[in-house]
């Protein structure tokens, strides 16, 4: 493959535009947006209104006057249409260790008579923490249940309350059978919670096809909402009248602003709300899903699993005797947009690479992590990202000792 034909790939990409819509740093390919995606331009202006006008002269007015009481339904409702939900099953509030606390707490409530929560071994690390932590906190009530990624389907038993799963797993990129767990999950009367951080904006989803009972995710990565977003929770219309979380607050009540000494739950999905919201990152979020107008999640995985193709075969072609090898499944049709190679020295290589201009992160133990997202990443930066890749291990430029001692943040 040669640049003049990824070039063609990029002219003739129904994407191209949408590239515009954000502020791109010059001279740097950017494969991190599975963990911070790029700056809408559109958010740039929105926060400065609010910062200048709503906050700076309409103040406390604007909870009315510019519907910020209202955004988390209406920024919930945006992401409700690129995960298959419906309008008012999903808020937008605190982060996802919060909010799978409160659907966590809300399925072990529906389940008395059970205390199996199932989760595997891929699980995103602080998913299986908030379990940890309400299984201390209830002794005796939540037993947590690990088994690996392969064997959930057959762990699923009568003694199941509820199954916790990350559909797209962070390191493999390998996904989860969304509908045949959650039919087995249904069949024995247990319920599923999905964790979409790395597959809401990624790969299509469609929970109520799925009949998902609830799911999570995160904004801040392929939806653009900026460092810290709030993130998202889903619960499916049967269920919102009777699942009631343990962690409740005033933004979560009937009448909020009665200003009563008893917890009454709004109707709906309102009641997952707790506490204010901050809206300096909702705004930025609000304005930042307008990117997503017109978009086909189908055809935007296409573009996905096209790019992770592309950008594999060349590796594996240039650097294979440079000891890189990939991280999971080779059929990325069954793989969310996300790239791992394996490599020795891997955190040294991508500190490498990111001096180059090239941006991917690190997981331990030796993974190199890659997130292709197709709204702005061009057929190109893949091309480019692969040929420097291959100049890093080749001159072995990454072995220095500014590259191979470990920072903070990994």
């Amino acid at each position: 493959m040669k640049r003049k034909d990824v070039l063609a790939l990029d002219r003739a990409d129904p994407f191209s535009k949408k590239r515009k819509l954000f502020k791109l740093p010059k001279n740097k390919i950017y494969l991190d947006g599975n963990s911070l995606g790029v700056l809408p331009k559109a958010s740039i202006a929105r926060v400065k209104h609010l910062v200048e006008v709503e906050w700076g002269q309409d103040l406390i007015t604007s909870w009315n006057k510019h519907g910020w009481w209202n955004l988390p339904q209406v920024i919930g409702d945006k992401i409700a249409k690129l995960i298959g939900a419906v309008p008012n099953s999903v808020v937008v509030a605190d982060t996802i260790s919060v909010n799978l606390f409160k659907v966590l707490s809300a399925a072990i409530t529906m389940r008395p008579e059970r205390k199996v929560v199932l989760s595997d071994s891929g699980n995103f690390p602080s998913d299986i923490y908030v379990a940890q932590g309400l299984s201390r906190f209830l002794t005796g009530k939540v037993d947590l249940k690990i088994v690996a990624p392969e064997q959930i389907l057959e762990a699923i038993s009568e003694d199941v309350a509820v199954v916790m799963l990350t559909e797209t797993d962070y390191r493999s990129a390998r996904r989860h059978d969304m509908q045949a767990i959650t039919a087995k999950a249904h069949s024995v009367g247990a319920l599923v919670i999905w964790d979409l951080a790395h597959s809401a904006g990624a790969v299509p989803v469609d929970v109520m096809v799925c009949d998902a009972d609830f799911a999570v995710g995160c904004t801040y990565k392929y939806l653009n909402g900026g460092p810290g977003a709030q993130a998202f929770l889903f619960v499916n219309p049967r269920l919102q009248q009777s699942a009631v979380p343990a962690l409740v607050g005033w933004w979560g009540h009937a009448n909020p602003f009665a200003f009563s000494l008893d917890f009454v739950p709004a109707d709906g999905v309102r009641r997952f709300q707790s506490g204010t919201q901050g809206m300096l990152n909702m705004v930025a979020l609000d304005a930042a899903m307008d990117a997503w107008k017109g978009v086909s999640m189908e055809r935007l995985y296409a573009k996905a699993v096209k790019q992770c193709e592309m950008f594999t075969e060349l590796v594996e072609n240039q650097c294979g005797e440079f000891g890189v090898s990939l991280y999971g499944e080779h059929n990325f049709h069954q793989r969310g947009s996300h790239v791992c190679l394996q490599h020795q020295h891997a955190y040294a290589v991508i500190q490498a690479l990111i001096s180059h201009g090239v941006v991917g992160d690190f997981r331990a133990p030796n993974l190199m992590r890659f997130g292709f997202t197709p709204l702005y990443t061009s057929y190109v930066d893949v091309f480019d990202a692969a040929q420097h890749l291959y100049e890093v291990l080749s001159k072995r430029l990454w072995n220095k000792k500014k590259f191979l001692t470990k920072q903070s943040v990994t």
